[in-house]
């Protein structure tokens, strides 16, 4: 596939990297000299001029790429890409780098195909690292619902419970199951919760503590605490 990638900084140029190592065709566009050059030094084909500009997007064969990813530290820029972008045809990303806020994501969600916040997605993994334990955080969703997998233990009131048998608060759904030595997959109401086993629940955060206590019981109330506080 072929990519356009607006702005080689550092969330940019890291996605170049990595879907070119994948076999992918990437051409960027920067706007900044230097970082243009650092581009050429990595031996990427690149556009040089303002991603917001429909001219120079052409200059980068904007008509037969698959997709856009706009990802400068831009908001305005970005959108203007993806606007370009979705004119000619290509899948849009569009990178937000504010504070998350619902009404951002709400105000571009519906014009591009995708909005990615890489500071978030790296807080998640930094989240993950620190906290450890039976719960893990998988993605945000929206500012108050993110899928999180929970792993059973030996203190979780539901263990030996069948699926069918299982009842989480109502802002949660369960979304996959898997046996500790096995794949997660869609979970089936004979699937029976055993000390290992992972569920993956979509949780408004209000509800988050509640499903933990139903799913992994007080071992790591620490967790839970620093999950539903530090998100």
């Amino acid at each position: 596939m072929r990519f356009v990638i607006i702005g080689a900084g550092r969330v940019g140029l890291r996605t170049a990297r990595v879907l070119r190592e994948e076999g992918h065709d990437v051409t960027i566009v920067e706007a900044d000299a230097t970082k243009a050059q650092r581009a050429r030094n990595d031996d990427f084909e690149v556009v040089e001029g303002d991603g917001a500009r429909e001219e120079v997007l052409e200059r980068a064969d904007l008509a037969s790429a698959d997709a856009v990813g706009a990802l400068t530290g831009d908001l305005n820029v970005n959108f203007a890409a993806c606007m370009v972008g979705k004119h000619h045809g290509a899948r849009t990303v569009l990178r937000i780098d504010e504070d998350y806020r619902e009404d951002i994501y709400r105000k571009f969600a519906s014009d591009v195909d995708e909005v990615v916040y890489p500071e978030r997605l790296g807080a998640i993994g930094a989240k993950n690292a620190l906290l450890g334990g039976n719960v893990r955080a998988i993605a945000d969703i929206a500012q108050n619902l993110q899928v999180v997998e929970l792993t059973i233990t030996d203190d979780s009131p539901v263990k030996g419970y069948s699926m069918g048998e299982l009842s989480l608060p109502a802002n949660s759904r369960i979304l996959a199951f898997g046996k500790a030595d096995e794949a997660m997959g869609i979970p089936l109401p004979d699937d029976s919760l055993a000390v290992g086993d992972r569920v993956a629940v979509l949780a408004d955060f209000e509800v988050l503590e509640d499903v933990r206590q139903i799913l992994v019981g007080d071992a790591s109330r620490a967790t839970a605490d620093a999950m539903a506080g530090g998100s």
